[in-house]
């Protein structure tokens, strides 16, 4: 029997007698939950926040304030005088540059140096990866992981130093073997060969980082359902078939991340392996953007000019991230934003 001050309602609430019939107002308050939901999922990961400050602090400080001196590139810019008191220029530092024909000649070196690295350091690692995850031995697999690891925490000084060893022509194993197996008549001078210096870079850089790159491949091999290979070999699916049907399709993601990240550096790609195997008999071929900046701007003095180049590196890599990014989102629904 009901109350004369409550009834129940429907689902089992109490409401008060003197609220029965009456519509709620639309425009109540909310629930506390959703007033403090936000807050308290600040409490709740405050230690995380905490942790992450000097992160931001770092990235602030060495990736944004420097942005400050892009203004540099539209001044002709004296170290000896004030930001006031600096001549301003406009855009003569960057008609300059692209009325220059060194400028072109080394945008040359630096896509094709940058392109072959995409293409073959994109393949060989996941290649690589693919292979080591299918070796069965755990001891021989870890010892092939930790030779292939090694090379990445060589500098790039000791790189080159072996690099020009292997190839001199005064004792140089390669060409002795390929004297000892009369392939040519005399040793070949490759370090002095412009022809031959791109492949010699790539070379150079796919030894040194392919260990390395293969870590983040084979962790994500570890995250494919092991179901799907049981199934296939149930259904008499060679390795070569699992390969192909389930552990490429498998890391198909982390490849597009890693491949629309790596077009971003395109024209970025540094300048340490073209410094150090590079000489005056290859500059044609060796000089890339950031060599070139330190060349014909800081070397010379020439700041302002220095700053120009690398604000259109800055440029045309995010554009052909977002590129990149827009394409394979379309085409094949991956993207990083």
């Amino acid at each position: 029997m009901e109350s004369s001050t409550e009834t129940a309602s429907k689902n089992g609430a109490v409401i008060p007698e003197s609220n029965r019939g009456r519509p709620r107002k639309a425009g109540g308050p909310k629930p506390e939950r959703g007033r403090k939901g936000l807050w308290d999922s600040v409490k709740q990961q405050k230690y995380l926040y905490f942790m992450s400050i000097p992160f931001v602090i770092w990235v602030f400080v060495f990736s944004y304030l420097p942005l400050w001196g892009w203004t540099m590139a539209f001044q002709n810019y004296k170290p000896a005088k004030s930001f006031s008191d600096q001549k301003w220029v406009g855009l003569n530092n960057f008609i300059e540059l692209f009325q220059d024909e060194r400028f072109y000649l080394v945008l040359r070196n630096t896509l094709a140096m940058s392109l072959m690295g995409i293409i073959f350091g994109f393949v060989v690692p996941i290649f690589f990866a693919i292979l080591l995850n299918e070796l069965r031995g755990m001891l021989f697999k870890r010892f092939v992981q930790t030779i292939s690891y090694l090379p990445h925490f060589v500098s790039w000084v000791v790189v080159a130093g072996l690099v020009t060893k292997m190839l001199s022509i005064d004792g140089g194993i390669v060409n002795d073997i390929l004297v000892a197996l009369h392939i040519v008549d005399e040793p070949i001078q490759f370090m002095a060969k412009g022809s031959w210096f791109w492949y010699i870079v790539t070379a150079s850089d796919i030894w040194k980082e392919t260990g390395w790159n293969t870590i983040i491949y084979l962790a994500a091999i570890t995250g494919i359902d092991q179901e799907q290979y049981e199934a296939s070999r149930v259904d008499g699916a060679s390795r070569w078939r699992q390969m192909w049907h389930i552990t490429l399709p498998g890391i198909r993601s982390t490849i597009a991340v890693l491949f629309i990240m790596a077009i971003g550096h395109l024209v970025s790609n540094g300048f340490e392996k073209q410094f150090l195997l590079g000489n005056s008999l290859v500059t044609d071929y060796s000089e890339v953007l950031d060599l070139y900046a330190l060349n014909y701007g800081i070397n010379l003095g020439r700041f302002s000019y220095g700053t120009a180049i690398g604000i259109f590196n800055s440029l045309v890599s995010i554009l052909l991230l977002f590129t990149a990014n827009g394409i394979f989102k379309k085409l094949t629904k991956e993207s990083i934003m």
